[in-house]
């Protein structure tokens, strides 16, 4: 329980005061914020459709904290009504969730939070099903990378999204950037690391374990905008 303040003006009507003045009203919020997901795999069409439209953008991008239809509404230049239109199509597909409330006047007013603070959508959501790097015989061609890494978002996001929020899921990453002087120094690299990985499998695998998919990649590093 946190104790919000509000900055209210009267309208003058009072006939004891001829000047506008202002007046701080306290009231308590009850909050029940919990940690949101980084990320967000969105595999349903509808829910895609619902976070593109621009309006929706715009109230997503302004729930960097819980917000209410009022609050949100200042921030984006709309209605309170019509945010809270909006608001309630986004909960509907899971984009945003309850935060919280307030009660003011008599007025118990929702806060909402965004489910995540970033938004995927799904690789195989167009087509139904993710590219097989199996169906790419090119394994050194950017298509076969595209689509590794394209499977990887669509396993990932699906393990992700089965089980609570704030649960790790058991992942490794490895992302570092290293400079390879020539075409001999990529090549001598690659086949090193390819000797370390056979190593290491060998040693660590077994029959009955828990699978886990193990990849790694490499492409030229774009150069960033000077």
């Amino acid at each position: 329980m946190v104790t919000a303040v509000v900055l209210g003006f009267s309208d003058g009507s009072d006939p004891r005061s001829r000047h506008r003045r202002t007046a701080l009203t306290s009231f308590p919020v009850k909050t029940y914020r919990r940690a949101v997901d980084d990320i967000q795999v969105l595999n349903d069409a509808v829910a895609v459709e619902v976070a593109l439209d621009p309006i929706r953008t715009s109230i997503l991008d302004a729930l960097t904290e819980p917000g209410s239809a009022a609050s949100v509404a200042a921030t984006v230049g709309l209605t309170r009504q019509k945010v809270n239109y909006h608001l309630k199509a986004l909960e509907a597909h899971g984009l945003v969730e309850p935060a919280g409330e307030r009660t003011w006047g008599g007025i118990t007013e929702r806060y909402v939070q965004r489910s995540a603070r970033h938004l995927v959508v799904a690789p195989d959501l167009l087509e139904g099903r993710v590219a097989d790097p199996n169906e790419i015989a090119d394994r050194l061609s950017a298509a076969y990378l595209v689509a590794v890494s394209a499977r990887t978002m669509s396993e990932a996001g699906s393990a992700a999204s089965k089980v609570a929020t704030g649960t790790r899921v058991p992942t490794l990453t490895v992302d570092t950037v290293i400079g390879l002087k020539s075409p001999e120094d990529r090549a001598a690299f690659a086949a090193e690391l390819q000797t370390a990985l056979a190593e290491l499998v060998a040693k660590y695998h077994h029959d009955d374990g828990r699978l886990h998919r193990l990849t790694v990649s490499s492409y030229p590093k774009p150069k960033e905008d000077s």
